[in-house]
C-alpha cells in the first residue's frame, strides 16, 4: 500500500491527478484497464474524493474514457488519436524551433548535446534506460529555448501524449537511430543560426515520426485481429 499523508500533499488532487496519469503513460495502467475509485483510495491510504476529481480530469483529457456498466477504463490510443497529435505538433513544434534559432544560448546547447549522448549511450548499450525518456528531454530543452511559456505549456501537454505513443513508434526497426540523427541536424541548424534549415528538418523529423507510429500502429492492430 502506498502510503500517503493527505496534510503533506498540497493540494491532494493534483498529486493523485499526476500519478495516475504517469502511472497510465509509464504503462502501470494500460488501455482497458479499469480504474476503480475504492481500490485506488485503498492503495493511496486517502480518501476517495481526490481520486473521483483526478479520474474527471483525465477523463476530460482523453486518458480515460467512463464506460456504461464498466466504470472508468484507461483510454486506448486511435489512429485518429495519432494524426490530430502529430498535425498540431506539426505547427507548434516547428514555431518553437524557429523562435529557439534566435534565443538559442551555449547552455542550452551544452543541455541538447548531453541528451543526444544519452541517447547515443543508450543505443549502444552504455546505459541502461528507456531511450524516450531522453528523447522527451531533448524535446522539453528546444522547448524552453523558444523562451515562450505559453507555447512550452502546450507543447509539454502534447508531449504527454507523445509518451504514449513512443515506444509504438520506437520498436520499427532502425527508428532510434534514424530518429537520433534527426535530433542531431536539427541541432546542427539550431546552432549555426540557420532558421530555414532548422525548420525543414523539424518537419522531417515530425513527419517521419508519424510514419513509424502509424506504421506500428496498423501492425498491432494486426496482430490483436489475429489473436481473436
Amino acid at each position: 500500500m502506498e502510503k500517503w499523508v493527505e496534510e503533506q500533499l498540497i493540494p491532494i488532487r493534483d498529486r493523485v491527478f499526476l500519478y495516475l496519469k504517469n502511472a497510465i503513460l509509464e504503462g502501470e495502467y494500460k488501455a482497458g484497464d479499469r480504474l476503480v475509485e475504492r481500490e485506488l483510495a485503498e492503495k493511496l491510504n486517502i480518501s476517495r474524493t481526490p481520486i473521483r476529481e483526478a479520474l474527471l480530469r483525465l477523463e476530460t483529457l482523453g486518458f480515460v474514457n467512463t464506460i456504461p456498466r464498466k466504470g472508468v477504463v484507461v483510454a486506448k490510443i486511435s489512429y485518429e488519436d495519432i494524426i490530430d497529435v502529430f498535425a498540431i505538433l506539426s505547427s507548434l513544434e516547428v514555431l518553437a524551433v524557429k523562435m529557439a534559432v534566435q534565443k538559442m544560448d551555449k547552455k542550452t546547447e551544452q543541455e541538447l548535446e548531453q541528451s543526444i549522448q544519452a541517447i547515443n549511450d543508450v543505443l549502444e548499450g552504455k546505459v541502461e534506460k528507456d531511450i524516450s525518456y531522453f528523447h522527451i528531454e531533448f524535446n522539453e530543452t528546444l522547448y524552453k529555448a523558444a523562451k515562450s511559456p505559453k507555447l512550452y505549456e502546450m507543447l509539454m501537454d502534447l508531449l504527454d501524449y507523445i509518451r504514449a505513443f513512443a515506444n509504438l513508434g520506437h520498436t520499427r526497426p532502425g527508428r532510434k537511430m534514424q530518429s537520433l540523427q534527426e535530433h542531431r541536424d536539427i541541432l546542427v541548424a539550431v546552432k549555426n543560426k540557420e532558421l530555414e534549415m532548422a525548420e525543414y528538418l523539424t518537419r522531417i523529423h515530425i513527419e517521419n515520426s508519424k510514419k513509424a507510429y502509424i506504421e506500428m500502429f496498423e501492425s498491432s492492430k494486426k496482430g490483436e485481429s489475429k489473436r481473436r
